[in-house]
Parts: structure tokens; C-alpha cells; sequence
């Protein structure tokens, strides 16, 4: 008898094991997102935070949510009757200082600390010391991007491992439309030369201004970039680079490279050679 449920035991490890699995996935752990409360936390600064709590009013349509301050997250970020939507600054290894802010969705739990905390997803939104203001324009795109891709994440668990830069597979969608590159986003290795040979008469550079307009107007068969790099960017430090859909806020293009002596921010020649392989399929 004894050995027949040794037998068993060993047998039902397998199943034991793919259960426990299946209960710690984030898939699974995210699962209640819908029906709790979403807090917005503020950071202070009056201008952006007056900006986030109108493009939250306006987008925000996937949890409940109520905006707090700083401390009241500090008070309640133990809590798991929360999610909290929150503006970091992130400092990597080699840097000296913070340079890059992010706009992350935490899930709130006992003994958390903003560290330890379970992050949904985070999506970089600008230069902490020297933002462009750029990041005005791209919040209501970021505020989609992170409702729609915590979704994802919720059917599928490859979604929420991935990240975001699974979505670069959309450029396969992207024959028919037009590339429009502020010339800031562009590194300086993209010379003329480059340009000459690479670039085709559905991608065009641009100023700032004109290059977003396509997102304010929300214009149809555009992906307008958008690149995120601290002001001061030394080696060490993370540029972001970003194609976006004007019309549909969806991520066509997501990649990041470290910042070195030779190459400094912005889209470099092997991002453009990769956008080009996806529409020349």
C-alpha cells in the first residue's frame, strides 16, 4: 500500500507542479485588474499633473480609478485592493543620477515597496532632467498603450513576458504607410548617405512640430516616432525608440540600445534596416 502511493505521489507530480505553474502567472496574478481601483498617483509638479488627470479623465475606460498624492501611495501601496498608476524616475547602473521618467502600473501588495512591487507594465515617457515637452503630446498615446497592452496581458500570458517590444511584428502591417521621423529622433550616424540608400518616398523627416501633428490630429496611414534618451545621455544610459500609429495609438516599432561613445541617442542604421526588413517582406 505504501509503495503504491509513493506510486501515486510521483505520478501526480507533474500535475502538481503545472497547477502551481499555472496559479503564479502573471497572467493569472493581474486577473482582477478590472475590478479594482486604478490610483493616478500625482507627482506635485502642477502642469503635468493637470495634464495626466484630463488625458485620464478623457482615456482611462478599463478599471475604476481616483487620483492621490505621493504620500496617500506611500500609505496604501501595501494594499492588493489597488493598482497604481505612477510617474518613476529610473537610474541605471552606470548612471550618476536618474535620467529617464516611466510611466509604470504597479499592482499594490502587503509588505511592498516601490521596488518590490509587481509591475504590469511600464512605458518610458522623458528626459527627467530636460524633458522636451514632447511627452504632453504622447501621454494619451502611452495611457492607451498600457490599457491595451495590460488586456493582452490578461489572455495571454506571452504578452505580459514579452513586453512591449513584441509589438515591432506590426510593421509587417505597415506596407501602406507613411514613416514620419522627427529629425531629433534621428542618430547621427543617419547621414545623408544613408538616407540616400535606405530611405524611400514613404519615409519622411521632419520637424518636431509637423512630425506631431499627425498625433494630435489622430491622421490615418501615419507611424510617427517618438525617442526617449536622457538630456545628458553619457555611456551606460538607454535610449528608447517608439514608431507610433497616429490614428489607432497602437506601438508599431519598440526597441532600446545602450548609449556609447560611438552611438549616442536616437534611431541608429540598424533600426532603420530593421523597419525596412518588416516592410519589404
Amino acid at each position: 500500500m505504501k509503495k503504491l502511493l509513493t506510486i501515486l505521489a510521483v505520478a501526480l507530480m507533474p500535475i502538481i507542479a503545472g497547477a502551481q505553474a499555472q496559479i503564479n502567472t502573471k497572467k493569472v496574478k493581474i486577473s482582477d485588474f478590472p475590478e479594482k481601483i486604478t490610483k493616478v498617483v500625482l507627482t506635485g509638479n502642477m502642469f503635468y499633473d493637470l495634464s495626466l488627470q484630463d488625458e485620464v479623465k478623457a482615456r482611462w475606460r478599463v478599471s475604476p480609478y481616483e487620483f492621490c498624492t505621493l504620500e496617500e501611495f506611500m500609505r496604501d501601496r501595501n494594499s492588493s485592493d489597488y493598482y497604481f498608476l505612477i510617474t518613476t524616475k529610473s537610474q541605471f547602473e552606470k548612471e550618476s543620477e536618474p535620467g529617464l521618467d516611466f510611466l509604470c502600473l504597479l499592482k499594490g501588495g502587503t509588505g511592498a515597496t516601490i521596488n518590490s512591487m509587481m509591475e504590469v507594465m511600464s512605458i518610458p515617457l522623458a528626459s527627467t532632467e530636460d524633458p522636451s515637452g514632447r511627452e504632453f503630446v504622447f501621454l494619451p498615446v502611452l495611457l492607451d498603450i498600457i490599457q491595451s497592452h495590460t488586456l493582452k496581458s490578461m489572455e495571454k500570458d506571452l504578452h505580459g513576458y514579452v513586453g512591449l517590444s513584441g509589438y515591432s511584428t506590426n510593421m509587417e502591417r505597415s506596407n501602406n504607410m507613411e514613416i514620419v521621423f522627427a529629425e531629433n529622433d534621428l542618430n547621427s550616424a543617419i547621414n545623408t548617405e544613408f538616407k540616400d540608400l535606405n530611405f524611400d518616398s514613404d519615409i519622411v523627416v521632419t520637424d518636431e512640430d509637423s512630425a506631431d501633428v499627425h498625433i494630435y490630429e489622430n491622421n490615418p496611414g501615419k507611424l510617427v516616432s517618438y525617442v526617449v534618451a536622457p538630456a545628458a545621455a553619457t555611456p551606460g544610459s538607454y535610449c528608447y525608440k517608439m514608431l507610433i500609429n497616429a490614428e489607432t495609438y497602437e506601438i508599431y516599432y519598440y526597441s532600446r540600445h545602450k548609449i556609447s561613445k560611438k552611438f549616442g541617442a536616437g534611431f541608429l542604421p540598424e533600426d532603420i534596416k530593421r523597419i525596412n526588413s518588416y516592410r519589404n517582406r
